[in-house]
Order: structure tokens, then sequence, then C-alpha cells
């Protein structure tokens, strides 16, 4: 099952990112993409950029060890994580994940699986440019929550959609 894990300073096209992830296959019935999007409010305040830094190598494995686990939970035709990191401001993208298989409901659990895991546990450090300042953002209680719910639960690899 074809994986594709980059992580890059410059921005993405997820349309064409798509297309490569399905280009010539026919045994793809379903896609499920999540991009995320650098918001200019962060907590309610106005904010100038986001720099996202990461530790080299450490953070390549540590996606690919998640998405070498939604390979074995769900029945998954291809798999596209793109995690982007530098200096980003508001409107650009900041992550990619795509999720194909057969069906919808493979996808859509992958998708969500992967997006929970890097929000939570990637390695990665995010500071907020605001108004002539600087601060870093501690983890979310509400993004451990949302990663703790796939500890328990069964994979679902039926064929029905």
């Amino acid at each position: 099952m074809p994986a594709t894990i980059r992580l890059q300073r410059e921005p993405f096209d997820a349309a064409a990112e798509t297309a490569v992830l399905t280009g010539g296959r026919t045994d793809i019935g379903a896609v499920v993409a999540f991009t995320g999007i650098c918001r200019g409010a962060e907590d309610g305040a106005p904010i100038a950029a986001l720099t996202l830094e990461h530790y080299p190598g450490m953070a390549e494995a540590e996606i690919a060890r998640h998405v070498e686990e939604a390979q074995s939970r769900w029945a998954l035709l291809g798999v596209t994580v793109i995690h982007r990191y530098g200096r980003i401001t508001p409107g650009e993208p900041i992550v990619l994940v795509l999720a194909a298989s057969s069906h919808r409901h493979d996808a859509f659990a992958a998708a969500e699986f992967l997006m929970d895991y890097l929000k939570a546990r990637a390695p990665f450090w995010k500071q907020v440019e605001a108004a002539g300042s600087r601060s870093w953002v501690e983890a979310k209680q509400s993004d451990d929550s949302a990663t703790e719910r796939w500890q328990d639960a069964k994979p679902r690899r039926d064929a029905a959609e």
C-alpha cells in the first residue's frame, strides 16, 4: 500500500496530491482529505503567523509509525501525510492527510485517526506570533482525549459501505 510522508516548508496543493495518490487507479472507491489551515486568531486573539518546528528524522519516523498502525487497522489503498514547518501565515495550509480505500468507512476512520495522532503526538512545536510578541503553544487536553479514544477502539475492516 503506497504511503507518502513529507515534511516541508513550502505550501502544498491538496488537489494535486490527491491526483498523485489516485492516478490510474480503479481500486480506490473513496479518498478522505483533511487540510489544516492556519487561522487568523488563536484563542480569540488575532495572530500574524505560526512557526512550526520539528525534530527532523524523529518526526518522519513517528508519523510513519502511525501510518503503519492505520494500515493495520483499516483496509487502506494509499495514504499521504504532508506537514509543513517554518513560518506559516493565516490562510496558508499546514497539514494534509489523505486516506484512500475501497470504501468510505475505512478512509474516514483512518484520516481521523491520523489527524488525532498528528495533533497530539507528532513531535512538532508551535509558536504563535501576535502583536509583536511570540509564545509557545501548550498541548491541549482535548487533543490528548481525542487520541486516547483510539487506544481501545476496534478496527473496522469490513467491505461494506
